[in-house]
């Protein structure tokens, strides 16, 4: 793990730590601080010393294609109820590699620090990125570290990217999707958007709303190891935008149109009831737990069964299918059909 600190200058800390300890930039001289960092508190906690001292990891050679995702987490507040950035990080990579149909092999993770940032809230951070990977099964194999003036990086900032490989008979792709195909959703939506925004703004709303931050492995695994890699078309995380952007987007580049049953789409009551509070779409917020399937209609009760047969999967349902045409359409519970709103990605912001 590179730890050059460039930017404004060398990091400085002193050594031995102590509580508290603040990260803090001068020019000139930081080198051998740089690397008290890394040996004190960055590797111990990675568990990754032989591969984070070199410039790059060297990792076995495995069968099967590759998969590669990477992605930058600037969530804030940095801990909110049922996650954190580290966590955040881990379960958003590994799952953006899950939904190509690839199995996780391991991580690389780059840390933009900001200038005051207090040694003890970065260790707590770390440990949360170890025990996350741990959980997935995945290392985090090299990285690096970079360190920015003070407030612009609202405290920290993570980058990872995700290697895996995928087995030849899975080909997840919106171009395989086709008229009739059903699209499921694992579980009901807006958790994770309201709980960063409760936790960021104090909005004092009595229910608690805890993250579905989470790992969609085993959900993942049980609908593909059910149907059969030919029997999934698309797999998709509903993050950023929510789900009416993920539909959207599959949507364009299948060239078809989603006809979604507004009734069938599981909201629990008190987001809904902050989302109607707040004026918020619940279509629109992100969720890290979350994703859709859509699959051929003869595969469509089996990979229910499937899904629910695991804890992130017990509330998965059938919310709507493909025709032809273009679009997302809402059908409402008189029978009407409506446009569902896209949304700009940007309703939220700092949540992922």
């Amino acid at each position: 793990m590179n730890s050059d600190a460039n930017v404004q200058g060398a990091l400085l800390c002193p050594a031995p730590f102590s509580d508290p300890i603040e990260i803090r930039l001068a020019h000139g001289g930081g080198g051998r601080m740089s690397q008290a960092l890394l040996e004190r508190v960055i590797l111990p906690r990675l568990k990754g010393e032989a591969a984070a001292l070199h410039d790059a990891a060297v990792l076995p050679a495995t069968a099967g294609r590759i998969a590669l995702a990477t992605d930058a987490f600037v969530v804030q507040p940095l801990f909110f109820p049922g996650g954190d950035i580290g966590s955040l990080a881990v379960f958003g990579t590994v799952n953006d590699l899950l939904m190509a149909g690839a199995q996780p092999l391991a991580l690389t993770l780059s840390l933009i620090l900001e200038e005051g940032l207090a040694i003890p809230l970065l260790e707590r951070v770390l440990d949360s990125v170890q025990r996350a990977a741990l959980r997935c099964g995945v290392q985090v194999v090299a990285g690096d570290t970079k360190v920015v003036g003070r407030g612009q990086a609202d405290g920290l900032y993570l980058a990872m990217t995700g290697l895996g490989t995928v087995a030849p008979d899975r080909h997840l792709h919106p171009r395989q999707v086709r008229i009739g195909d059903r699209i499921l959703l694992s579980g009901d939506l807006g958790r994770h958007g309201l709980a960063v925004l409760n936790a960021r703004e104090n909005l004092g709303f009595e229910t608690d709303f805890i993250s579905d931050s989470a790992p969609l492995i085993e959900p993942v695994e049980a609908l593909l190891d059910a149907v059969g890699g030919e029997g999934v078309h698309v797999l998709r995380d509903v993050t950023r935008g929510g789900l009416a952007a993920v539909l959207h987007e599959i949507a364009r580049a299948a060239g078809l149109a989603f006809h979604i049953t507004e009734t069938a789409v599981p909201v629990e009551p008190p987001v809904r009831a902050a989302c109607e509070l707040l004026g918020i779409d619940p279509l629109q917020l992100a969720c890290e737990g979350r994703f859709i399937a859509i699959v051929p209609p003869e595969q469509e009760s089996a990979a229910l069964r499937a899904l629910r047969t695991c804890a992130l999967g017990a509330g998965a349902v059938t919310i709507g299918q493909v025709t032809q045409g273009e679009g997302v359409w809402l059908e409402s519970p008189l029978g009407f059909s409506r446009p569902l709103e896209w949304g700009s990605g940007e309703l939220l912001p700092r949540i992922c």
